[in-house]
């Protein structure tokens, strides 16, 4: 039995609050770059600086979602109050 089929239909995307968990994630991502900073040597010695990079990597993504996420909301609350504004919309 096929689980996509014409009969069903996809589910409704979750709205929450998107720009705290952004934002709460970005902070664990650089909390963790923080923690792993003064250790740089050891992981330089035993292979895994990826470690450090990767902490850095998410947390500058992280910063390029909240700005994306931010811009996303102004614009979904700009188009509702368009939306308002217009008779018979």
């Amino acid at each position: 039995m096929e689980k996509w089929t014409p009969r069903h239909e996809a589910p409704e995307p979750l709205e929450g609050p998107v720009v705290a968990t952004i934002t709460i994630g970005t902070g664990i991502w650089f909390l963790l770059f923080l923690v792993q900073l003064p250790f740089y040597g050891w992981f330089d010695d035993h292979g895994h600086l990826w470690w450090l990079w990767t902490c850095a990597a998410g947390a500058g993504l992280g910063l390029f979602g909240t700005w994306y996420v931010r811009r996303r909301d102004e614009a979904i609350k700009r188009h509702a109050a368009e939306r308002a504004e217009r008779p018979g919309a």
